[in-house]
């Protein structure tokens, strides 16, 4: 390597080293759970409210979201990436399903959300935060991974 980038192997060793050192403080550390929880919930809040700019203030600039249909029920195809495009799906989502409950809970060990329609699991949400931001969501739409979800809300609820 060395030899390759005209340099002593001793410096070499320094600029690795350097590089290693750079790239642990550029990684964010772990969001708390708890900071985490008031994110998620203030994103159902704004969700609720219908409250465009707040959504968009929740989502990192470069926030994706990934979802799962799995064939059975329509959802994006690829990624949507960017928060405006995130929040303007979430609103055509909504129109397209009427009145949604939206629960809080807990999925994959983190804060995530829950919505209804009728009583019936439409979408489960995940959510990766970093920092102050959500910086992806996967929704589960898909029938088939949802029915467990609608009979464990159901049994929390009585």
């Amino acid at each position: 390597m060395a030899e390759i980038v005209g340099r002593t192997p001793a410096a070499c060793r320094q600029l690795a080293s350097s590089a290693r050192r750079r790239i642990g403080a550029a990684q964010a550390p772990a969001t708390p759970t708890s900071r985490q929880a008031r994110i998620v919930r203030g994103f159902k809040q704004a969700w609720e409210a219908k409250d465009i700019e707040a959504l968009i203030d929740l989502l990192a600039p470069d926030a994706t979201v990934t979802g799962d249909g799995g064939g059975l029920v329509s959802t994006s195809l690829r990624p949507v990436e960017g928060a405006e495009r995130i929040v303007r799906s979430l609103v055509q989502f909504e129109g397209t399903l009427g009145n949604l409950t939206i629960l809080e809970c807990t999925v994959n060990g983190q804060p995530g959300l829950i919505a209804q329609q009728d009583g019936v699991t439409v979408s489960v949400y995940a959510f990766e935060v970093a920092g102050d931001r959500i910086k992806h969501i996967w929704a589960v739409r898909n029938p088939d991974k949802l029915r467990p979800w609608t009979a464990s809300v159901a049994a929390r609820m009585n």
